[in-house]
Formats: C-alpha cells, sequence, structure tokens
C-alpha cells in the first residue's frame, strides 16, 4: 500500500502485475488557462488513467466569502471517485506535470475522507515520460466503484481559528518567499501573507530534479523549520489551499504525521478587508 508518494517504477510494476487493483488519476491543471489541464489530459495520459479537474471536481463554486478553490461537496467527490472506478480497497495514484502541487490536493482529499491507499507520482508526468512507459490518448473504459468515504473534518482547520492559530502552533504558507512577503502577488487583489504565519515554499520539498526529498532529509528539515512545535499542531495554507497539501504531504512523507490545512488559504482571508495582513518577514 502507497500512501504518500510512488515511483514510475513502482507504479509501472503496480499495473503490470494488478491492473485492476489501481486507478490512475491525471490532476494536470494551469491556474492562468483552466481549459488546458482537460485538453493536455486528451492529447496523452498514463495509460488507463482518469481526469480530475480542479475547478469543478476537486473544488465547489467559488462564492463571495470564498477563497479561490472552496473545499467540494464530499458527497459529489465520492460519486466522482465512484464513476472513476475507486472501491474502499483500491490504491489510488494521482499526478500532474508540476512537481505534485495540483495532485496533492487530490492526494489529501481523498485522506479527508477516509482513503489512506492514495499517492501522488513522485516526478509525475514529466518522469514518467523519461522513463518511455506507456502512454495513451484513449479514453479508460467506465468502471464504476463502489467509494463511500466519510470527512474527516479534524483535518481541517476553519476559517474561524486561524486569527489565534500562531499563537497555538505553527501556521505554515507555501507560497513563494516573495508573495509571503508581499513584494508581488500575480494572482490575488492583497499581497502579504496572514499575521504570524511562517514561510516554508513547496519548492523546498523537492530536489533539483523535481522528485521529492527522501523523507530523512525532509524529517530533518522539516522538525529544524518548526523548532520544537509538534507536527500535531501544524497548519498548512497557501494561495488557495492547492498547494499548501504538498507541505501536508511532504510532512507525512517524512513521518512527521497528524498536520493540518486551512482550506480557504490566503485568498478567503483577504475577502474581508476587516482582516489583518502582514508584509515582510
Amino acid at each position: 500500500m502507497y500512501t504518500t508518494l510512488i515511483s514510475v517504477t513502482q507504479l509501472d510494476t503496480l499495473l503490470q502485475a494488478e491492473p485492476a487493483a489501481v486507478v490512475v488519476l491525471d490532476c494536470r491543471f494551469y491556474l492562468t488557462a483552466p481549459e488546458k489541464g482537460e485538453a493536455v489530459y486528451l492529447e496523452g495520459h498514463i495509460t488507463g488513467a482518469g481526469y480530475l479537474n480542479l475547478d469543478t471536481e476537486l473544488s465547489s463554486p467559488v462564492t463571495p466569502a470564498s477563497g479561490r478553490h472552496p473545499l467540494p461537496d464530499f458527497a459529489t467527490l465520492c460519486a466522482v471517485l465512484r464513476k472513476r472506478g475507486v472501491n474502499s480497497g483500491t490504491q489510488v495514484v494521482v499526478y500532474d506535470d508540476c512537481n505534485g502541487a495540483m495532485a496533492s490536493r487530490a492526494w489529501w482529499l481523498l485522506r479527508v475522507l477516509g482513503h489512506k491507499q492514495v499517492a501522488v507520482l513522485d516526478g509525475g508526468y514529466p518522469a514518467w515520460l523519461a522513463a518511455g512507459l506507456p502512454v495513451s490518448d484513449q479514453l479508460p473504459l467506465p468502471s464504476a466503484g463502489d467509494f463511500s468515504g466519510q470527512p474527516d473534518l479534524s483535518m481541517i482547520l476553519p476559517l474561524q481559528q486561524v486569527a489565534r492559530y500562531p499563537e497555538e502552533g505553527a501556521l505554515v504558507d507555501a507560497r513563494t518567499p516573495e508573495r509571503f512577503r508581499g513584494e508581488q502577488e500575480p494572482i490575488d487583489p492583497v499581497a502579504g501573507h496572514i499575521p504570524g504565519a511562517i514561510n516554508r515554499p513547496l519548492q523546498l520539498n523537492l530536489t533539483s530534479d523535481g522528485l521529492f526529498k527522501s523523507a530523512d532529509q525532509l524529517h530533518q528539515e522539516w522538525l529544524s523549520f518548526l523548532q520544537g512545535c509538534p507536527s500535531q499542531q501544524v497548519v498548512h495554507y497557501c494561495g488557495s489551499g492547492v498547494t499548501a497539501c504538498h507541505n501536508q504531504l511532504a510532512m507525512e512523507h517524512a513521518g512527521l504525521h497528524g498536520s493540518k490545512v486551512y482550506p480557504g488559504s490566503w485568498s478567503e482571508w483577504i475577502r474581508d478587508p476587516q482582516r489583518p495582513v502582514a508584509t515582510g518577514q
């Protein structure tokens, strides 16, 4: 059972040995071109993979009070996963082409729904292509599953608890340092970060070749970064609750279990002009 990361070699072995026991889901998505993800999926994907759309399936519609990617309706998401062939015992593998930044959202949502047998493909589609492994432009045959998850809300930090959380634990921002400091903001209308937050850009979880660092290295780096804060008192956020999941994935892979995600993230926080904004370090 793979619960955090899986290599392209491991996935290829699984698909050859027990293809019916594995569901592969393509999560490629581009924030500046929302239609492109499904388009590139249709052009070519890991053979047998289905597609999950960040905007329409891994998120619910945006409201005036929400962030850019509100949590999906969990019953609706369960139905989507059943249509993709997911059963309670299925090994799910999710991938993208941006070092897990999008796929980690699907990974986290499946875990929230109680499905532990889900892993992100390390290196994603580029690593699969580089290994010369099979791809296709054919859609997978329909295969309905029986998945029925129950959301564990303890994995989610609600908006009402965010402001005081830096006094109780560590509120970790996964965005780039420039966005955290408020020096640039290419997506949201307000720059800066939630007061009291600390910055660990998701890129620090990766090696120069786009793979995740080893579990041992991530363990050491995160322990040093958190400076004694227990993993159960860590909450991750980002711009819209997507790439925050990358930091949680890194912690889980490192054996540092129990952190949470604030899914509304920065784009929800700034919806109310009365909420404070910090800049700089």
